[in-house]
């Protein structure tokens, strides 16, 4: 079991090897949304095959090599991504995109726990009949996050093996699936849809790749084990390329159903539709091991949040802190199942949103990085006036500053189902593309002011002993 918190890890136990980000970020896209996802590119984007494939392509490449670029920070700082936040946006000042991450991850954890609900109630009903009602659907959620608890609680450690071995048996099944698709599918039909509107794919790039700006932040946490001399250059390889193995032919395989079956992309229960497409023989042993694939994503998100947790002042270990996120996507899961009309709705509202909140963090950290940011372990952990960290009152003006004009120009741009900015309108409104506006902006806007003036020891690795 993993003890340590937010303490940077000392050179003596850096141990850790660039090809384990391959299965982690596999792991983290080991869902059946993705297949929904992709039937929503041909429904309602009017896209045709080669688009998809295009936009499947171009989605992961750039949302994950922004997670393999922010990861590199892990390694040079061997801390948590919101605790070298700190450095970026003074001890004070982080707590303002801290607080508001760790409540995006609070709906990111309940639409996973929701998704995994949906697939052990979908695997009852094909095994047994069983329908669903109020009872069974709490038994099964409390389940489901418990499970996620247990992984994340014990640590780094058992995400990697849970990771590689998802990967493995998510990735041997869906090439099962895959066969049997190309055996059944009529493929006049699908290689020969028109193309549809370029402005449509840009859409979809938006879409798809809001999912994966949710994970940048979270970089630094797998990475913080890795050797200062690891190449950053094979940890964004390795970073994208385990994105893209799962999600590619996911996207590719939801957009070749939909053809079909055009109810994969409007469905209100998008687990337990995919059931009766395949064999029961396929079918139930995929949708069990999706719920795994599931479960070890929400594990990933809490363990983040409970880094996350930490910094924003709750003095408990960190298997505590991965708790208190437990128990929050625990309580709204349960609304969400019980008082949703359209869960496919507020899912893609979500990430919507999801993607212009962690954006507004990225364009400022991203720019400080390639400033070429140095840590300092002692002051990143230094809560006081004393840290090299403090700044101005605790607040580094300028990072603070871009953050917030970032994060409110994006939400300008923005509109889903119950929440729509003024310019959301515009060309960038309506191809969802308020999050690369957050991106641009916040990264312009802290470029050109001046770096705050801190008092960090050069090299930024004063030794600490844990």
């Amino acid at each position: 079991m993993e003890t340590r918190g937010l303490e940077p890890v000392p050179d003596s136990e850096r141990t850790g090897r660039v090809r384990t980000l391959f299965p982690t970020w596999a792991g983290a896209n080991l869902t059946v949304l993705l297949l929904t996802m992709g039937a929503r590119l041909v429904v309602f984007n009017g896209l045709n095959f080669w688009q998809v494939l295009a936009v499947a392509i171009a989605a992961p490449v750039f949302s994950f090599g922004l997670v393999g670029l922010v990861s590199i920070a892990g390694k040079q700082g061997g801390a948590p991504g919101m605790a070298l936040s700190r450095a970026v946006f003074g001890q004070r000042g982080n707590l303002l995109p801290g607080a508001l991450i760790w409540i995006a991850r609070w709906g990111w954890e309940t639409v996973n726990a929701v998704t995994g609900t949906y697939a052990l109630l979908a695997v009852l009903n094909l095994l047994f009949s069983i329908e669903s009602n109020n009872t069974l659907i709490m038994a099964t959620l409390i389940a489901f996050v418990g499970s996620s608890f247990l992984v994340s609680g014990l640590g780094v450690h058992a995400l990697r093996a849970c990771c590689i071995w998802s990967a493995y048996l998510f990735g041997g099944f869906s090439v099962l699936v895959l066969i049997h698709l190309i055996g059944r599918t009529e493929w006049r039909d699908v290689l020969g849809r028109p193309a549809g509107p370029t402005a449509m794919m840009i859409a979809g790039v938006g879409t798809l790749a809001a999912g994966g700006i949710s994970w940048v932040p979270t970089g630094p946490d797998f990475a913080r084990y890795l050797p200062r001399t690891a190449s950053g250059r094979a940890m964004i390889v390795a970073t994208v390329s385990g994105a893209g193995i799962v999600f590619l032919p996911m996207v590719l395989m939801g957009s070749v159903m939909a053809v079909t079956t055009p109810g994969l992309a409007v469905t209100q229960d998008p687990v337990s539709f995919i059931g009766p497409l395949l064999p029961d023989w396929l079918s139930v042993p995929y949708l069990l091991i999706a719920v795994a694939g599931m479960v070890l994503i929400n594990a990933m998100s809490m363990y983040s949040a409970g880094f996350t947790a930490q910094t924003l002042g709750f003095m408990i270990p960190r298997a505590w802190a991965v708790g208190v996120n437990a128990a929050i996507s625990l309580f709204l899961g349960s609304l969400l199942m019980m008082t949703a009309a359209g869960f496919l709705d507020s899912f893609v509202s979500f990430l919507t949103l999801l993607a212009v909140t962690f954006s507004a963090w990225i364009g400022v950290f991203g720019v400080d990085q390639l400033r070429g940011r140095t840590y300092d372990p002692a002051a990143l952990l230094d809560t006081t006036p004393a840290s090299a960290y403090w700044y101005t009152g605790g607040f580094a003006v300028t990072a603070v500053t871009a953050w917030t004009v970032g994060l409110v120009v994006g939400l300008l741009f923005t509109g889903v189902e119950w929440f729509s900015g003024p310019l959301a309108a515009t060309w960038i409104g309506r191809h969802g593309l308020g999050w690369a506006a957050t991106i641009a902006v916040s990264a312009a806007l802290y470029a050109i002011l001046p770096r705050p003036d801190g008092r960090e020891r050069p090299g930024g690795v004063a030794p600490l002993h844990f």
